[in-house]
């Protein structure tokens, strides 16, 4: 089992309660005895990319991303498709870690939480920007976790055992090294 494990959980939903949102916190109530979460909650609040700015002194919001990024030993994204990709304020958070180099080699999955056959799009995209940022993306941890919302509790947690036991081979397999 893992011990002394970080998993920082990066919602792509700006919607409070998004199914995004429910798949991570999820994911945090199943992290096993040894491995910590962190949910994100900084995506509103950053900054239009410009490269211009990606240089000291950064600001405090990319500060505060890059930091939570370089405390986590994983990442675990769960974002939903706009337009057929990735929704434009995700890809800004993205373009904010690819000048940095604290997502280099991570270890990284993703979540789809959309009906089947559906993200599949924003999917793509995750995976080729991912590769920008160098994060180590775990293909065997990425997953599809369709979210039937009569199946989250007053909590904001996945009640189906089914989805939960595929977020916690998720969790596992991220948090295996």
């Amino acid at each position: 089992m893992p011990t002394n494990r970080h998993v920082l959980l990066l919602p792509g939903s700006l919607r409070s309660g998004s199914s995004n949102e429910v798949v991570l916190r999820t994911a945090a109530d199943l992290a096993p005895e040894g491995v910590t979460t962190t949910l994100y909650g900084g995506l509103a609040g950053l900054p239009h990319f410009n490269p211009d700015d990606d240089t000291d002194p950064l600001p405090a919001p990319v500060v505060e991303l890059r930091a939570a990024v370089a405390a986590a030993d994983a990442i675990l994204v769960c974002t939903p498709e706009y337009a057929g990709t990735l929704p434009g304020s995700f890809k800004n958070l993205l373009d904010w870690t690819v000048g940095g180099v604290e997502i280099s080699d991570k270890p990284t999955a993703w979540i789809n939480a959309a009906n089947p056959g559906r993200g599949l799009g924003a999917a793509a995209t995750l995976r080729l920007v991912l590769g920008y940022t160098g994060a180590a993306v775990l293909e065997e941890a990425c997953a599809a976790v369709p979210v039937d919302r009569a199946t989250v509790g007053p909590d904001g947690v996945i009640t189906d055992p089914a989805a939960r036991a595929e977020i916690a081979r998720v969790l596992e397999l991220l948090t295996a090294g």
